[in-house]
């Protein structure tokens, strides 16, 4: 069962990504709305990982879940993305676990409760 939602607006074809923990957006219904997206992730305890800033000032706002993964690091090669992304993904994940908010960028982490 699926733990992860991968926003449209992020790679489909990510090695990282292609386990039984993630579902992309794509494979649902790419025309969804960010509330479409958010109540599908809420509705099926699923974590969004986007770099859609409206998820992360969403989950401010609000208690889990879902949960979210803000995915901050500007425009960039995808060889880059895919290095940058693979290097810490690991603590992604580890803070996933106690934050409501990950935000994720080319230098630092940061978890926010």
């Amino acid at each position: 069962m699926a733990k992860f939602l991968i926003d449209v607006n992020l790679p489909y074809y990510f090695s990282l990504w292609k386990s039984e923990d993630y579902i992309h957006q794509q494979d649902i219904d790419d025309t969804w709305s960010d509330s479409q997206i958010w109540r599908y992730a809420q509705e099926n305890n699923l974590t969004i990982i986007s770099k859609d800033a409206d998820f992360s000032n969403r989950i401010l706002l609000k208690q889990p879940p879902p949960k979210v993964i803000h995915i901050r690091y500007g425009n960039m090669k995808m060889r880059e993305f895919f290095l940058t992304t693979t290097k810490v993904w690991e603590q992604v994940l580890a803070l996933n676990q106690t934050h409501k908010l990950v935000n994720v960028f080319k230098d630092h982490l940061e978890g926010i409760n």
